[in-house]
């Protein structure tokens, strides 16, 4: 394992954001969809603290990629390759955390609307769902778009880790594509919701081996690592 402190700081954030991430939505009880519906809260109140403790994990898990990918630029702020890991790091972050936002919005109005549709007929659920549609727009929105700047943001970072191999050739390529499948979903092809699901789960993975490549083998920046 590197002992260079970078380098393990960076690898476990990129380690723990996988984690946060993946168990947060793979442990939940119930996972909302593009729009909040009016089933949301029935099934979101059978256990809300539970699945409010899951949520945190799953939002805390996009904060730490945040912080990851700040760790990351701190190693990799150097020329020649600053030029493409800096604003490929930066778009990433900002996509990331638009994302963090969005789904904090699902997380405290699915809670909130638990308590809000207690007692509620289903005919006045559907009136409370439709009173609060103007921001649930408004908030997928905010997650097609947090969705397509992460995923410039993957491009432009996996351009760098191949002009410099700064990682090894497979990683790099596999960020690119990784950056180019959200774009071409979300902007190419209308209400793909269903069809982006998969890679959520394939940038997951692609945290965890980020992380454990820079644990074990480190940045290929070259300086020598111990």
């Amino acid at each position: 394992m590197i002992k260079d402190i970078e380098h393990r700081i960076t690898g476990i954030a990129f380690v723990a954001a996988a984690l946060m991430l993946w168990l947060g939505w793979a442990l939940s009880t119930h996972h909302i969809g593009e729009y909040i519906v009016a089933t949301d809260f029935e099934a979101v109140g059978e256990s809300v603290w539970y699945w409010i403790w899951m949520y945190r994990i799953h939002i805390f898990g996009w904060v730490i990629t945040g912080v990851a990918l700040f760790s990351l630029i701190s190693i990799l702020n150097k020329k020649p390759y600053s030029v493409l890991v800096l604003p490929g790091a930066g778009v990433l972050i900002i996509g990331t955390f638009i994302l963090a936002i969005a789904n904090a919005f699902y997380y405290n109005f699915g809670a909130w609307g638990v308590g809000q549709t207690a007692g509620m007929s289903p005919a006045e659920i559907e009136q409370f769902v439709h009173e609060i549609s103007y921001t649930n727009h408004y908030v997928t929105c905010f997650v097609r778009f947090g969705r397509v700047f992460s995923g410039v943001g993957l491009v432009l970072l996996g351009a760098a880790f191949i002009s410099w191999n700064l990682v090894s050739k497979w990683l790099g390529w596999f960020t690119v594509l990784l950056g180019l499948a959200p774009i071409v979903i979300i902007m190419g092809i209308p209400d793909g919701f269903e069809i982006y699901k998969p890679v959520f789960h394939v940038k997951a993975i692609w945290l965890l081996v980020m992380g454990l490549m820079i644990l074990f083998k480190g940045l290929k920046t070259g300086r020598e690592v111990s």
